[in-house]
């Protein structure tokens, strides 16, 4: 097993390799506009992924993907020869949706800020089921107690600490 620290500055290096090359070497006319986005290595250096979006529609992004599958063997070889590593890692190229989950997120915040705006709406017109003070004091019972500590206060105090009674 090799060193994490190792492992990501060696993802980091294949990004920036896979990059260079792309732009620099690769002359596909299917390849679009295509952006490097990120790189893992796992940790016995053998296999690389690389992860890149592409601008365009499904057909650019297919277009691009065969690029790159064509374009494999110059890649692994370059990135091999810079690495300097007993074996070359294998390179796997997958398609970044990030675009694509960036919408889905912003979808799915927009119906969450409709309904709360409609909960706020509803709860604006709201109304009380029952009572709006539901545990209301009667003031026959609120009189009751004040005669009941009134006669208390009648009474006469007894010297040994007590009520006489």
């Amino acid at each position: 097993m090799s060193d994490p620290a190792k492992v990501r500055r060696h993802a980091e290096r294949v990004r920036e390799l896979v990059a260079s090359v792309v732009r620099s070497q690769i002359k596909d006319p299917r390849l679009g506009m295509i952006t490097i986005t990120d790189a893992r290595i796992t940790a016995d250096l053998r296999d690389a992924t690389v992860f890149y979006t592409v601008l365009g529609d499904a057909v650019a992004q297919a277009d691009t993907a065969a690029a790159l599958e064509s374009a494999k063997g110059l890649l692994r070889s370059t990135v091999g020869k810079a690495l300097g590593l007993r074996h070359s890692p294998t390179l796997t190229f997958v398609l970044d949706d990030v675009q694509d989950q960036v919408k889905h997120i912003d979808d799915l915040l927009a119906a969450a800020r409709n309904a709360d705006a409609e909960v706020q709406r509803l709860a604006a017109r709201a109304e009380y089921a029952g009572e709006a003070q539901p545990y209301r004091v009667d003031d026959d019972e609120t009189d009751d107690e004040t005669d009941e500590t009134d006669e208390a206060a009648d009474v006469p105090e007894n010297p040994r600490g007590g009520a006489a009674r």
